[in-house]
């Protein structure tokens, strides 16, 4: 085999088998929204679209990939362990092409009561480094806001 052959042969796309299996072993280990996993397929692809195409739907038949799923797991971890607020979280959402049905489910799985908690918590903790600033209210009020908050709350 030449060394032009041996080019050719790695520029080959792998199975569809192949991609398909470790696709679900990464599935298997984390949720992944439809949106992330087509990127994924293709890239395991080397660009051939038909074939992440149909590796994603044999994905999506078999419950390996499913965005509601994703969604209702992004927006406990996100709100649990990042401190997002649901802003934040639905903007993210919507990001990564959720439909608004997808994102509202996931956002009813948050306990709103431990948000709020959190949410005075980080408060709390925030305005003891602001205490002393003149414009502290106002940027309380800011932090609050970037982390998904309402200003409401």
């Amino acid at each position: 085999m030449t060394s032009k052959e041996k080019e050719i042969s790695k520029e080959k796309a792998p199975s569809r088998e192949k991609v398909l299996s470790a696709l679900q072993a990464q599935c298997v280990k984390r949720e992944y929204c439809v949106s992330d996993i087509s990127r994924k397929a293709l890239e395991r692809c080397k660009g051939d679209a038909d074939m992440a195409a149909w590796i994603v739907e044999s994905l999506k038949a078999d419950k390996f990939v499913d965005d509601a799923r994703y969604a209702s797991a992004f927006a406990r971890e996100k709100s649990s362990l990042s401190g997002w607020g649901p802003i934040k979280v639905r903007f993210a959402l919507r990001a990564k092409g959720l439909s608004d049905e997808d994102i509202a489910a996931g956002l009813a799985e948050v306990d709103v009561d431990a948000a709020d908690a959190r949410l005075k918590k980080l408060l709390s903790a925030k305005w003891k480094s602001l205490s002393e600033d003149k414009d502290g209210r106002l940027k309380l009020i800011k932090f609050a806001l970037s982390r998904g908050y309402e200003y409401s709350k």
